[in-house]
């Protein structure tokens, strides 16, 4: 097992560029495994693979041996349905797979999110608290392939550790989420020099959100600390109304806008009203506390979308 090397499944989305990114600044040896090259590879390698699963997937992990594999797999925009569940679910099982078919047992580190917590045991340790609403599909299969994780970890199969994240933004955030979208028209309207009419649905949730940098940082200290076991939140520990945010990330822009609030297509089918993320855990298993303040993180995801446009 080579004990510098780091693969990251996934790597190429808005975790995976985060975690690659900072993985390469510590000196780490990173190849990443995606369908997709990315349009530069700088300081890391790249392989195509169908990470949901396959010989191809078993064979680049038996071949490269490392301390550590990422699961930056489970995005969501865009997908329903199978395309979904084989993002969440598929891609995490294959890994496994792979992992037990090469006899490893490098670092797993899985991403999760605390939108699980819903399903998951009120008391669970390190839990993160969230409101009770109905339940969508993305919760369902990101909570299956947590559990996958734990099993296969609970029978020793794999050395793995869960981290539930909390709603992320920053640099490079999914133009379909809620700020990519309000930064993509800001952009938009500062480019074509006139006022963004942005419509929203109703912004009346609070939600914890944090820093990609700061997750990534998390991350590394997954890798490194040994003997963690249960989920861990991370987030900033602090639920904050989703309309500050937006008020917030025009005025940093500085672009005249108008936002208009529609009302939610389907009220009964809201998956979470609130979201707050226990602290504790990070601090006390991994030592990690967020650094950045989401004025910070807003900046620093306007100042992305104005210098690359919206990333997919």
């Amino acid at each position: 097992m080579n004990d510098g090397r780091v693969v990251v499944v996934g790597g190429t989305g808005f975790l995976g560029r985060q975690v690659v990114k900072d993985l390469v600044a510590a000196g780490r040896d990173v190849l990443v495994l995606a369908r997709r090259a990315p349009a530069a590879t700088p300081g890391f390698r790249f392989r195509a693979v169908d990470v949901s699963g396959g010989a191809e997937l078993s064979a680049a992990l038996a071949e490269e041996r490392p301390a550590a594999v990422v699961n930056a797999t489970g995005g969501k925009w865009g997908l329903s349905g199978r395309g979904l569940e084989a993002s969440c679910v598929g891609a995490t099982e294959a890994i496994l797979a792979a992992l037990a078919e090469t006899s490893q047992a490098p670092r797993f580190v899985h991403l999760g999110s605390v939108l699980e917590y819903r399903l998951a045991a009120p008391d669970t340790p390190g839990s993160a608290q969230r409101a009770a609403r109905s339940v969508s599909e993305y919760d369902r299969f990101k909570l299956t392939a947590t559990e996958a994780v734990l099993t296969a970890a609970e029978a020793g199969a794999v050395d793995a550790v869960v981290l539930r994240l909390a709603n992320v933004t920053g640099p490079g955030v999914p133009p379909a989420s809620l700020l990519g979208l309000v930064a993509g028209a800001l952009a938009t309207a500062a480019h074509r020099g006139g006022h963004a009419m942005i419509e929203l649905t109703a912004l009346d949730s609070r939600r914890d959100y944090v820093d990609v940098r700061d997750v990534s940082e998390a991350v590394l200290a997954a890798i490194r600390v040994p003997g963690v076991t249960a989920p861990i939140p991370i987030g900033r520990g602090e639920s904050v109304p989703v309309r500050a945010l937006v008020t917030m990330l025009t005025e940093i822009s500085g672009v005249p806008a108008t936002v208009c609030e529609l009302p939610a297509r389907d009220p009964a089918g809201a998956t979470e009203d609130w979201t707050l993320a226990d602290l504790r855990p990070a601090r006390d298993q991994l030592g990690w506390a967020p650094r950045r303040t989401l004025p910070e993180a807003l900046r620093a995801l306007w100042q992305d979308t104005m210098e690359h446009g919206p990333r997919r």
